[in-house]
């Protein structure tokens, strides 16, 4: 009995122990997953570049906010979208090429609005067969650009016609130019900027009439004089096959507040992948200390995603700040009005906020849309606390109230220490408000070379301006001195030389 009762007792402790141990064990996976899980809401990589180009991890300035499919609006599947857009009461336009159509969705994108397959074109039905691009104009007019029917179609938001633009005449194409649009914006005074398949001239410019009046913003291309002299003897078949001296073909385009037009490109160095256009197609867009708006600084040459940055469109988000989409590594590269580089986010894959085919990129409040023709849906994002900082404290410098940015930039560098942008913010703030001695300071710990030497030099001319009565007094003195003791070296050297003559 108790060799029994001993057995007992040793199997029910072997018991206990196994459920202890199972029980840590589950606890450590479901820690574990509760971790993995955290960790697969920011399934892609947030860097920066610090001064010396150095990739810097930063905390993520966007998130994964959810997406949106078709057949959560209980349609049928989008087909390879490749445009969207936001009205100014918050609709949402998507060109659903594939389809044919555009798909208008509330700002929620919850509920459909719309469905645009057809219009009424002077009393036949009229249809779209490929639309790529869509717009809104400030006068609420929407703008489809209908490739392939070579035009683009003017709207109400309705779906009610009200014109068409399609085959733009001039001197100044070439013969069988053929009219595919491909994307398009259009400014405060009803100007049409369209970006049409080959042209590599540069921006088709309508007037409101629909006229067309030229090559908006074209790429100028430099050429080596070894490749002058190449030209100079090849003969014009040759000439009109090299592609060495044809601009890149714009990908992307949007209109600011004051009418400029950014447009993106592909550049193949990855150094300048968008630029501001002025009425005039003058690029003045700025650029930050390393002079690159384009994307990635360094990258690989080799592999499924080497090369550079390709940049596939652009958004203009407000208080001059825009973002670039890239299909190459379908990053997302945020930039301020002076091209100081904000934060990067996103990533290709399969998981939840990935990209596989990403074409088109959007803003609507704090969210950033981005259309994926790969997934033939819309991925949303939503700012963190760390990039509602970033964003409201480049906002006040924009708006000229850059001391209220200071608390703004403070919390930034509570939640990233290192954050060279924040120094040189709060640097700015305290330069704006007199403080050279403090700016001075910060702009040195945020690498500023060009800011610092402002700040010092102010700060120097500070100095000689509130002690200028001291200093002149001294210089007074000085000169005094001197001049006495001049008079007393020459009477004395003159005594010395009578002396000798006795």
């Amino acid at each position: 009995m108790k060799k029994n009762s001993k057995n007992k007792k040793i199997k029910l402790n072997r018991l206990i122990s196994k459920l202890l141990v199972a029980g840590m064990s589950l606890f450590l996976l479901l820690s574990s997953g509760i971790y993995v899980n955290a960790e697969d809401e920011i399934p892609y990589d947030t860097y920066n570049y610090n001064y010396w180009e150095y990739i810097v991890k930063t905390p993520a300035a966007y998130v994964p906010d959810g997406i949106v499919t078709a057949q959560d609006l209980e349609l049928t599947s989008f087909s390879t979208p490749q445009d969207l857009c936001v009205s100014d009461d918050g609709d949402v336009y998507v060109a659903d090429t594939g389809n044919n159509r555009i798909v208008v969705m509330n700002q929620s994108m919850t509920e459909v609005v719309r469905i645009i397959e057809s219009f009424d074109n002077n009393g036949k039905e009229d249809t779209f067969n490929g639309p790529y691009g869509v717009c809104l104009s400030e006068n609420n007019q929407l703008y489809v650009a209908d490739s392939n029917n070579a035009r683009v179609v003017v709207l109400t938001p309705e779906g009610d016609f009200v014109k068409v633009i399609d085959n733009p005449q001039s001197d100044i194409l070439d013969d069988g130019f053929a009219f595919v649009p491909l994307k398009v914006t259009v400014d405060y005074a009803d100007r049409v900027y369209v970006i049409s398949k080959g042209a590599f001239e540069g921006i088709l410019q309508f007037e409101n009439t629909g006229d067309f009046t030229g090559y908006f913003g074209t790429i100028d291309v430099k050429i080596t004089p070894w490749e002058k002299f190449w030209r100079r003897f090849a003969s014009k078949e040759e000439r009109s096959n090299q592609q060495l001296y044809i601009p890149t073909e714009f990908t992307g385009i949007d209109v600011d507040d004051d009418g400029f037009i950014y447009a993106s490109n592909i550049d193949s160095e990855g150094k300048q992948a968008v630029r501001r256009l002025n009425q005039q197609g003058k690029d003045v867009i700025q650029k930050g200390e390393n002079g690159n708006v384009g994307g990635d600084i360094w990258w690989s040459q080799y592999g499924d995603y080497g090369g550079a940055s390709e940049i596939t469109d652009v958004v203009y988000r407000g208080k001059g700040i825009y973002s670039l989409l890239d299909r190459k590594r379908g990053r997302i590269f945020t930039y301020d009005k002076e091209g100081n580089l904000l934060y990067i986010f996103g990533g290709l894959g399969f998981q939840k906020g990935t990209f596989l085919t990403p074409v088109a990129i959007e803003a609507i409040g704090d969210e950033i849309l981005v259309l994926d023709a790969g997934r033939n849906s819309i991925l949303k994002f939503k700012e963190t606390n760390y990039g509602n900082l970033i964003n409201d404290a480049v906002g006040l410098r924009y708006d000229g109230d850059e001391t209220q940015a200071i608390d703004k930039w403070q919390e930034v560098l509570r939640l990233d220490e290192n954050n060279e942008l924040a120094n040189n913010g709060i640097g700015k703030a305290y330069l704006t408000a007199g403080n050279n001695e403090e700016a001075m300071k910060y702009f040195k710990m945020g690498m500023n070379r060009k800011y610092y030497s402002i700040a010092f030099k102010r700060y120097r001319n500070n100095i000689l301006a509130q002690n200028m009565s001291a200093i002149m007094t001294v210089v007074i003195i000085l000169i005094a001195v001197l001049i006495v003791f001049n008079k007393y070296w020459a009477k004395k050297k003159g005594k010395k030389k009578q002396e000798g003559l006795l």
